[in-house]
């Protein structure tokens, strides 16, 4: 194995600490646990979503340390979450316009029956041993991130699927006999939680040694220093900073806010960007009557900003 150094800790000068997390368990009370955990987070101020199921919880929240670190610590006093594992990184303002605890039938979203990461999942691989795995020429990489995401980042030499949602993997995975053609797969994500399925799915589907990266890409963007660093581009986040970069740093993406797709500093002075209500990405797509009501939402937004409030849209 290549040695590796670690990176230092993502900067502390964010004044909010955002956590994302997320623990497969099985949870047949979730649907009583979703008032005091609500709860908790608003008393203490803490925003963002997590979804609950009976397969266990994932989200991202934001809040101050002393905030964040209540509600984890109570997440992790339930048996079912003891072993809960979260990743942190620092905002310079408040990411999330509220906080919302959501009832799901799953907590990431595959559509697939059966697929269990507590009875089967792949092997997981430490951020400093990734680079050497996806190097392997034995090796497939595949990115398990819809294209949105992709687009504005990616794993040198990852294969993208190109899919618009998490539901459209399984079909693509067996729509390409050719990823049969090499003994080893490689997967990531953000966070870590679509390869717990992926993989599993990757493993019922006959594939034998599928591997995934362990904390996901923001995990690996914390401990592998830039200058060993295989990945290129920025890390899309779902939330108000939109993406982030290497050490966990605040990246210069903005969000669009009729297509919901991240853009560059570049598609800001494309000529289809209006503020709030199209970019080059959804302009092709979007009636002039979709505009017409952005627009209205976009003055309410405004009229909202003038008189020192926060509207919800904005």
């Amino acid at each position: 194995m290549t040695e590796h150094t670690s990176a230092p800790r993502p900067e502390t000068t964010g004044a909010f600490c955002v956590a994302a997390l997320y623990h497969f368990a099985k949870f047949p009370r979730f649907e009583s646990f979703q008032e005091p955990l609500e709860a908790l987070c608003k008393t203490e101020g803490v925003k963002g979503t997590l979804l609950i199921a009976h397969e266990g919880i994932n989200g991202t929240i934001a809040g101050t340390d002393a905030a964040i670190a209540k509600v984890l610590a109570f997440l992790r006093s339930q048996p079912e979450f003891v072993n809960l594992e979260h990743k942190e990184s620092r905002a310079s303002k408040m990411p999330f316009l509220r906080m919302k605890v959501r009832l799901k039938k799953e907590i990431v979203t595959m559509g697939v029956e059966d697929i269990d990461p507590n009875e089967i999942v792949g092997t997981y691989v430490d951020p400093k041993d990734w680079n050497d795995l996806i190097s392997d020429p034995e090796t497939i990489v595949i990115d398990t991130r819809n294209d949105y995401e992709t687009a504005i980042g990616i794993f040198r030499g990852a294969v993208d699927p190109n899919t618009k949602t998490f539901r459209e993997f399984p079909d693509w995975v067996k729509n390409n006999p050719g990823l049969h053609n090499k003994p080893k797969i490689a997967m990531y994500c953000t966070g870590g939680i679509r390869c717990e399925k992926a993989t599993a799915f990757m493993k019922q589907q006959g594939f034998d040694e599928v591997y995934h990266l362990k904390g996901g890409i923001l995990k690996y963007l914390e401990e592998v220093p830039e200058e060993q660093s295989l990945w290129d581009g920025a890390c899309f986040v779902f939330d108000e900073r939109v993406s982030v970069t290497h050490g966990l740093k605040e990246g210069d993406h903005r969000l669009c806010h009729a297509c919901r797709n991240p853009i560059t500093a570049e598609e800001l002075t494309h000529p289809h960007y209006e503020e709030g209500v199209s970019c080059s990405h959804c302009y092709p797509d979007r009636s002039e009557a979709d505009r017409d009501r952005y627009r209205q939402r976009q003055l309410q937004i405004a009229l909202a900003r003038k008189r020192g409030e926060k509207h919800i849209g904005g």
